[in-house]
């Protein structure tokens, strides 16, 4: 069932599982603002039954990032361009850039799991948004690249948090001040991908993955993802805290099943 299909965005629902398709292939996958809000849009519309969203570009590559008429004079018709957006006061810069972000956000919701699956490029913006879902299925042809260094900018669609989460600080700051390449097989060994598959059989783990997120009770999922969410911010007490919170929970709601 098709709930979404504008501006580059398609939002498909399969029971559980929704799927969201860039649908640009000719450019690429290049995003907009006018995507973004069409993304914000898909995921205020995915149904409270989903509980895992894939997220997938058709063509050739997931993403290659900002379109380029962004950095035109003019930039896209009826928004502002980069020239007026460095003219805009503090307060409104951030104000334009923090509903931006929105679009990048969402995907780590706790009540699903997110599936990027990636082909080919994931530039910039493209990389950013492979990096805000929950996981990463990568084709063995998977090309990640964060250039907006070399642009005089740097990332700021929520990628650069959990770039450094993945493979650390060190690393995260040579991808991104080099704006090298990073291809799949390094993408796995350092944790940025969960798996690399041959391009063809991409579709098809992706799948499997999401079927074997399925497998579980959606409750059980849920405080899992919010208890490992939070790790990284708690200190090892808190953690088990949190953990003994959480298992209480469970256990009380699964004595009421058995009621």
């Amino acid at each position: 069932m098709t709930l979404l299909d504008t501006d580059g965005v398609r939002l498909t629902v399969d029971d559980a599982i929704a799927t969201v398709t860039l649908t640009n292939p000719a450019k690429r996958n290049a995003q907009s603002p006018a995507l973004w809000r069409a993304l914000i849009k898909a995921g205020r519309s995915v149904p409270g039954n989903v509980r895992v969203v894939v997220l997938r570009g058709e063509g050739k590559s997931f993403s290659a990032g900002l379109d380029r008429q962004a950095f035109t004079p003019e930039g896209f018709p009826g928004e502002p361009s980069f020239i007026e957006l460095g003219r805009s006061s503090a307060a409104e810069l951030d104000a334009t850039i923090a509903a931006y972000q929105e679009a990048f956000t969402w995907w780590r919701r706790t009540d699903i799991v997110s599936i990027a699956a990636v082909q080919g490029h994931a530039i910039g913006a493209g990389f950013q948004l492979a990096l805000a879902c929950d996981l990463r299925i990568c084709a063995d042809d998977a090309q990640f690249a964060m250039r907006e260094t070399s642009l005089g900018l740097v990332p700021d669609l929520a990628g650069t948090h959990p770039l450094v989460s993945l493979v650390g600080y060190a690393r995260a700051l040579e991808i991104c001040a080099t704006g090298r390449f990073v291809h799949a097989a390094e993408a796995e060994r350092t944790g940025l991908a969960n798996l690399v598959v041959p391009a063809a059989e991409l579709d098809a783990a992706t799948q499997d993955l999401a079927a074997a997120l399925l497998a579980a009770p959606r409750d059980a999922v849920i405080e899992t993802k919010a208890l490992l969410r939070g790790a990284l911010d708690r200190d090892f007490d808190e953690q088990r805290a949190a953990e003994r919170a959480a298992q209480g929970r469970r256990l009380r709601d699964l004595a009421g099943l058995a009621e």
